[in-house]
């Protein structure tokens, strides 16, 4: 009779498994993930060619939750516009600046490019989460390089999380009404 494998292990329990990708955590581990990802950088043989506009902008679209954000790339000092306005003063929360940085700093490119974004939908949380997603996409468009770093952390992959739907005979998505025993 063949054994089975248990929930603990077993003969073949955990073979099967696969280590799972920790998280980054903190800024410290974002930026040691970088330098990791820079010194360590394989030799990319076919590489596509960096895709620029007449104006040398990349152009990249990125999403998360219900927010779409177009966002444009160009070699600059630091500038960052969105929807017209400063990005400091529309991500006026630190946690989001500090979202938004985040591509810029695992690619070692702070204050090298300008960003002009034009973000709809959701909130300033989604919207924050979709222009990094975008910065990301546009790097990679312009310095096709930067892929593998970008990828490695994660931040070309789309957030597909969202709000679950309600359903009918329930008060929310999951929660019930309130029961009344008569």
């Amino acid at each position: 009779m063949a054994e089975r494998p248990t929930r603990s292990g077993g003969p073949r329990g955990d073979r099967d498994r696969r280590p799972s990708a920790s998280p980054i955590r903190s800024m410290a581990e974002l930026n040691q993930a970088a330098v990791a990802q820079t010194v360590a950088a394989p030799a990319v043989v076919d590489l596509p060619a960096p895709q620029k506009d007449a104006q040398g902008r990349s152009y990249a679209t990125g999403k998360r939750k219900n927010a779409v954000a177009r966002v444009w790339i160009k070699p600059g000092k630091g500038q960052f516009m969105v929807n017209g306005r400063d990005g400091n003063t529309y991500f006026a929360r630190p946690v989001l600046r500090m979202l938004i940085r985040q591509p810029f700093l695992v690619a070692n490119r702070t204050e090298q490019f300008d960003v002009f974004a034009t973000v709809t939908g959701g909130g300033l949380s989604g919207q924050a989460g979709a222009v990094r997603h975008g910065i990301s996409k546009a790097l990679t468009y312009f310095e096709p390089v930067l892929r593998p770093m970008l990828k490695k952390v994660g931040f070309l992959t789309r957030d597909s999380r969202v709000v679950e739907r309600k359903k009918y005979g329930r008060a929310k998505a999951r929660r019930s009404f309130q029961f009344s025993k008569r």
